[in-house]
């Protein structure tokens, strides 16, 4: 397993074993076994603060009573255990499983874990999705309601490579209001669309910046471009988050606003986009009964 696997080559975490496998097309897309529900959260770019949003919908989801985990798939930059205030490396068990770590009721797997924290994983895309197979088949995760994949940036090889292994019942977008921002994430849905992968709705992150000492409010990036965006591709806006201080400090000491902040309107701005995904996954009926998708692999 990537736990025993690991080894130093001048200063890069390389897998040997990983680096000579290529998964083919026809791929097992089983569910993971014990969870009932797998979706990812993705951005069209980098910079937009997915896995800050990847990090409090998870954490938010186990507020709400569900069972939840996430696998930290941005392999590149796997940052889920800083934000959650974990540190260690995962045990492994008799049957060569790893045990994931586990804080604010959440279950974590994350590369983050299994390499030193300064050292660049530079891998081509077979041994990331082989990598990430591991992470994601050879984990106890137990029972649980909500798996969350966050996944690597952008519409390239290794989040499409993901996207089309993983038994996904759905992905949210993550996006700010600039007009740039919002093109890749139009990008980004239609690489789902194209996946035959249901769209859970759009996220505005950074949607107005909330001074934290009087509250006034400015739109630095601009205000709504994801919701026209979402009403023009016919998909459900599922709300936004304003820039905060104190995200930015709640995340970087590894305690999620969601947790930290639960009422605040930073914090409330997470739980209720999470509600509203948990309702589509388990209580709309065309959600709750649509399962993994069928996959066509894109030449």
């Amino acid at each position: 397993i990537l736990l025993s696997l690991l080894t130093r080559t001048g200063g890069v975490r390389v897998l040997p074993t990983v680096a000579r496998c290529w998964l083919s097309s026809g791929a097992d897309r089983h569910p993971v076994p014990g969870v009932s529900k797998t979706i990812a959260v993705a951005s069209g770019k980098g910079g937009v603060g997915k896995t800050t949003v990847s990090v409090n919908i998870a954490v938010s989801l186990a507020a709400l009573g569900l069972k939840t985990g996430i696998l930290d798939a941005d392999v590149y930059g796997p940052n889920v255990p800083r934000m959650l205030g974990l540190r260690g490396r995962p045990e492994g068990t008799a049957d060569k499983m790893m045990i994931p770590l586990e804080n604010f009721n959440t279950k974590v797997m994350s590369m983050g874990f299994l390499a030193e924290p300064d050292a660049p994983i530079i891998w081509r895309g077979p041994m990331i999705v082989s990598a990430l197979e591991q992470m994601l088949r050879q984990v106890q995760w137990g029972s649980l309601d909500v798996l969350i994949v966050d996944l690597p940036p952008g519409t390239g090889d290794a989040p499409l490579s993901i996207a089309q292994r993983v038994p996904l019942n759905g992905v949210v977008i993550v996006s700010t209001p600039q007009d740039v921002a919002l093109l890749d994430a139009r990008r980004g849905v239609n690489m789902f669309k194209r996946l035959d992968v249901p769209i859970l709705g759009l996220v505005e992150n950074m949607s107005s910046y909330v001074c934290p000492s009087c509250g006034h409010k400015d739109n630095i990036f601009g205000h709504g471009g994801a919701k026209r965006v979402a009403e023009d591709m016919e998909m459900e806006f599922l709300g936004d988050v304003p820039l905060h201080l104190d995200i930015r400090e709640t995340s970087d000491i590894g305690t999620p606003i969601s947790w930290a902040q639960p009422d605040a309107v930073h914090g409330s701005a997470f739980r209720k986009i999470s509600a509203r995904i948990r309702d589509k996954l388990f209580h709309d009926t065309m959600w709750s009964s649509h399962g993994p998708p069928s996959i066509t692999t894109l030449d």
